[in-house]
């Protein structure tokens, strides 16, 4: 009677964690897959000297198949959907990359920002996931945030702002880095069950954690 008492929280607590595992593990072999996409389609990009698509393109592009990719999330299309809005922005990153190594050592200022990008990623997933904390109370506050710099950076553009546009990357990269420890730990505490969607949320922090790295360590090479 006590064998079968202590059986039912056992197998409670179990499947639960076998459905958060298998998430987990089906999102980090995705992302890993889609980042070597986007890298791929990126280098393509810079090899064939292609143009950039401009900001209403882009934004229309990333949108749309952001719309299609939660759409077709629950299916086996949305993984492809996955790919396409994944190699697109990846295409858009390959203009940006080429006007940084045309500069004056654009390679090691790449090379550093790869290499922050993955050290602020490895490091943060690695202690929301052996911690296990609860970051669902930043939710508000990152959303909120992301807002704001969206509108900033939509007025450094058309009003050609240098400062503005340096002070909303540096707050990009502290909000993408609130958005890794919010997004896994939602993955880990059941928040987010769908490994598509979770893919998706993890793959843009870091695109644009990525590319806000890439004009801060521009700006700060350029005044050496």
């Amino acid at each position: 009677m006590n064998l079968n008492q202590t059986s039912l929280p056992s197998t409670s607590y179990t499947l639960p964690a076998v459905r958060t595992n298998r998430v987990i593990r089906n999102t980090y072999a995705l992302l890993s897959m889609t980042l070597l996409f986007a890298a791929a389609t990126a280098g393509g990009a810079v090899m064939l000297n292609l143009p950039h698509p401009g900001l209403i393109i882009t934004l229309i592009g990333y949108f749309g198949l952001l719309f299609l990719t939660n759409k077709l999330r629950d299916s086996g299309w949305g993984i492809l959907s996955v790919f396409a809005l994944t190699g697109f922005m990846g295409y858009t990153l390959g203009p940006i990359l080429s006007v940084y190594l045309n500069m004056a050592n654009g390679g090691l200022i790449v090379m550093q920002a790869f290499a922050a990008t993955a050290a602020i990623f490895l490091g943060l997933s690695a202690y929301a996931l052996t911690s296990r904390k609860d970051f669902s109370f930043m939710g508000g506050f990152l959303m909120a945030g992301m807002i704001v710099v969206f509108l900033a950076s939509l007025g450094a553009i058309f009003f050609q702002i240098p400062a503005l546009s340096l002070a909303v990357s540096g707050a990009v990269v502290l909000l993408m880095a609130g958005m890794i420890l919010y997004e896994t730990s939602n993955i880990i505490h059941g928040g987010e069950t769908n490994y598509v969607m979770a893919t998706v949320s993890l793959f843009v922090s870091l695109f644009n954690l990525f590319t806000a790295l890439l004009q801060l360590l521009g700006v700060l090479n350029s005044d050496e």
